[in-house]
């Protein structure tokens, strides 16, 4: 009889060793899982940053773009050259329109369409104008609008400047 207690404690002191063993080995396995899911995260979540006008942008000191995870964040295009000097001055269509094609490039060198465009935030100093001109944006989204603003400014970063477009971009894998 005390050899089987005796057994019976041995036995159970044996599973009781092996379950907490079990259990240890299950929580370094789930804290390994979690370094690997941070990991994984963390590089899926590393900006890229992109430079249409490079010269321009460091020295008035922004990106004009930066891509984390899906969202793609655009700075306010303005009608400029690659020097940074306004174009279209006076022209509000034309200045829309030279916007558009950057924000286009934007958009290309991340692999997206203005399909792919969630925000439109526009700046004008002149809304009358703009509202004469909006009507160009139908051929800029040609399968839905985005959501957005249309904001009456009293001045932009240049007093030539007559327009701005900023975008937000969901890009779909």
């Amino acid at each position: 009889m005390k050899n089987q207690t005796f057994l019976k404690q041995r036995v159970f002191s044996l599973l009781f060793c092996a379950a907490l063993a079990l259990q240890s080995c299950q929580e370094k396995v789930k804290e390994e899982f979690k370094e690997v899911e941070k990991e994984v995260m963390v590089e899926a979540e590393k900006p890229e940053y992109f430079l249409l006008r490079p010269d321009v942008e460091k020295a008035y000191g922004y990106s004009h773009a930066v891509k984390i995870g899906n969202s793609i964040k655009v700075s306010g295009a303005v009608s400029m050259d690659e020097k940074g000097n306004p174009t279209a001055v006076g022209d509000l269509a034309q200045q829309m329109k030279n916007c558009y094609a950057d924000l286009d490039l934007v958009l290309k060198h991340f692999g997206c369409t203005f399909d792919d465009v969630v925000v439109e935030n526009i700046f004008t100093t002149n809304m009358p104008l703009f509202l004469e001109n909006a009507e160009y944006r139908t051929t800029i989204y040609k399968n839905h609008f985005p959501t957005g603003s249309w904001l009456g400014v009293k001045e932009l970063a240049l007093p030539e400047f007559l327009i701005e477009i900023e975008l937000e971009v969901h890009k779909t894998e």
